[in-house]
């Protein structure tokens, strides 16, 4: 029986029509990051990735380039791999489904499926769209187009295995019932229930005699297996799966996977084709199947044909391999589609790398060179400002570990950030500066860059699941060994004596916004993002005093601020207005964390009728002025609250 401590995950596996854009890489550090912190938990990670490489887009990809399809895949699967290595990712597994072992595995496992009845010989007629590799009847398209990817859908007539679907479709459905988690986020499950199941399965047509850049079907050389058998395998085969009952024990030691992470345009392929296979091959299903967001360029999917793709290289060139995946492990929601632009990435750079922890842990080593020579030293002088910032400190990591378990990265970071902010507000408390002039407060100046420094432990520590080499820069500069993630349980384990680094490094340079685009620029022309023309808006209609005289608007004070619990983007605050308190939910988190808002003033618009927003009652409006970058909230002053504004 597996061990609870075995723990194995998979990407999807990669299509060699091409080189990954950002889009495609953020699959792999979603999972890096996810594997890293398994490993991190005490779990024993088994974690692979690899290539999709057959298929007819392959084949006439290899023609138009003068070269046999097997040379393409190779120069195409090594740039995904070198891509991969680039971001820092820990793999422990690459497959490519040019492999033998796991081609001659496809061969039995077809046989194996033919042999019981559950795929027989017919004949394909339809639409067949050769970008997405997918077949689709006359009223399954979109326009005329395929439903997926909107590109052209030729006519297809000749004879082809099927894999009977439909038969399987009662005990998926039991099985999607007796094990709610099994599709994650639960939106995903509800889009395969009632778009598949409950309409009723067809069965899959699962070879192809038109192209043979494929597995021969050994039975019928004619034909071969088509894309969604022989790429879906490949999360056994890479176990070393045999079909004949000569598995390596590795895949007894792994199997069932606990998660697949894979990105939502596939979710119908793993969730339903895949746990019909398992099942026909008399084989354990998955535990869980995680259907990540998209990255978008802006407001649209990335895309070749529209010239807004970004590549992983061109940003770490820029950038920095982990300035990188925290943009993509901090920005892109659990539910909802992210968004990159250059714009952006500078932001994000500037405010949370350079500033909050950067600085943070520069001027803490500077403090410590200064005024003691760089010796870190615990002399026990305690002040209640101390207790917050310990209380923080211990009881982030089962907070992130709470979030990473949900594969809620974003969330995760956000927890550690919390206390990389309240670190920096602590120097703030209790102002070394200070306390450096007062010959009797140096034992307290000890203490307050002990406890700094020991906050900082725990935060690089945290952060080695995300950006791996920062976590290892700061953990060496603070010259400490106590690593351990699951350790963070005292606060203190920081040996009092060490010394710190005499040359710290800078972690992140800020950035300049124009500096920046003009690199874009020179990078590639046609890289740069296009420049939109201003269209005017219309104005709104005029309205008479009357009008604004329903408007109810007084000043209120946010009392309390916390993250939606479905929603990234909105924030929830308790309002005291002076008579009464009120609930606002409010989309501006984006723009400010929680902790920046509380004690904030605030305009609000009182008589505004309730409304629930994803499930949270609101109870009125702020008012805020907003540009297309920015958002500032309206300050009314120090007027008492519930003061009427007019």
């Amino acid at each position: 029986m597996k061990d609870p401590k075995d723990f194995y995950m998979t990407t999807a596996i990669t299509y060699t029509s091409g080189k990954p854009h950002i889009g495609n890489t953020y699959e792999i550090v979603l999972s890096d990051a996810i594997a890293r912190n398994k490993r991190q938990q005490g779990y024993n990670v088994r974690f692979q990735t690899g290539t999709d490489e057959h298929g007819q887009k392959i084949e006439n990809k290899a023609k138009e380039a003068g070269i046999d399809p097997k040379q393409y895949v190779d120069q195409v699967s090594g740039e995904v791999r070198r891509i991969w290595d680039l971001m820092d990712t820990s793999y422990d597994k690459f497959i490519r489904t040019t492999d033998p072992y796991h081609e001659k595995q496809v061969q039995k496992a077809f046989k194996k499926l033919y042999d019981k009845g559950d795929i027989y010989l017919g004949k394909y007629e339809g639409k067949y769209c050769t970008a997405c590799e997918s077949f689709w009847t006359e009223t399954q398209l979109v326009d005329g187009k395929c439903p997926d990817c909107g590109g052209p859908v030729q006519d297809a007539s000749e004879p082809a295995y099927f894999f009977k679907l439909s038969k399987y479709q009662d005990r998926l459905m039991k099985y999607y019932n007796d094990h709610p988690d099994f599709i994650k986020p639960e939106s995903r499950k509800k889009e395969m229930v009632n778009n598949f199941l409950k309409p009723g399965l067809q069965d899959l047509c699962v070879s192809r005699t038109s192209f043979t850049w494929s597995i021969p079907v050994d039975f019928d050389p004619k034909h071969v297996v088509y894309v969604w058998i022989d790429a879906l395998l490949n999360y056994i085969t890479g176990l070393g799966y045999d079909v004949d009952g000569n598995s390596d024990p590795l895949y007894d030691k792994f199997w069932p996977a606990d998660v697949h992470i894979i990105g939502k345009d596939i979710v119908r392929f793993h969730t339903i084709y895949w746990p019909i296979i398992l099942m026909a091959l008399d084989l354990p299903l998955p535990k869980q199947v995680f259907g990540h967001p998209w990255l978008l360029m802006g407001d649209s999917k990335m895309s070749k044909h529209l010239g807004n793709v970004i590549y992983a290289d061109d940003l770490v060139n820029m950038f920095g391999v982990d300035a990188v995946r925290y943009y993509l492990l901090h920005e892109i929601p659990y539910d909802n589609d992210g968004s990159i632009t250059w714009d952006l990435i500078v932001e994000r750079i500037n405010s949370d790398l350079a500033n909050i922890l950067g600085n943070l842990v520069n001027r803490t080593i500077a403090m410590c060179n200064q005024y003691f020579g760089g010796v870190v030293e615990d002399r026990g002088v305690v002040e209640p400002v101390d207790q917050e910032l310990k209380d923080i400190a211990l009881a982030m990591p089962a907070k992130m570990n709470a979030y990473m378990n949900e594969y809620k990265t974003a969330k995760a970071l956000d927890e550690v950030f919390t206390l990389l902010r309240r670190t920096n507000k602590y120097i703030d408390d209790t102002e070394p500066w200070k306390l450096a002039k007062d010959e009797t407060k140096r034992d307290r100046l000890a203490t307050v860059l002990y406890n700094l420094i020991e906050a900082i432990r725990f935060s690089a520590v945290a952060l080695e699941a995300f950006m791996p080499s920062t976590s290892k820069k700061i953990l060496d500069m603070i010259n400490t060994d106590e690593r351990d993630l699951m350790k963070l349980d005292h606060f203190g384990a920081y040996h009092s004596g060490n010394k710190v680094t005499d040359r710290p490094e800078v972690l992140f340079k800020r950035l300049d916004p124009k500096k920046v685009a003009k690199q874009v620029e020179a990078l590639n022309p046609k890289k740069a993002e296009p420049k939109k023309e201003k269209k005017a808006k219309p104005s709104k209609p005029e309205i008479s005093i009357e009008d604004f005289d329903k408007l109810e608007l007084v000043v209120g004070e946010i009392i309390h601020c916390e993250k939606h619990p479905d929603a990234d983007r909105l924030l929830v605050e308790q309002i005291d207005i002076g008579d009464e308190k009120r609930q606002v939910v409010s989309g501006i988190a984006k723009f400010y964390k929680p902790e920046e808002l509380v004690g904030k003033k605030v305009v609000l618009v009182k008589n505004l009728k309730p409304a629930k927003l994803r499930g949270v009652e609101s109870q009125g409006m702020i008012l805020c002025s907003s540009s297309k970058k920015d958002l500032k909230i309206i300050d009314p002053g120090n007027l008492p609250n519930g003061s009427k504004v007019s």
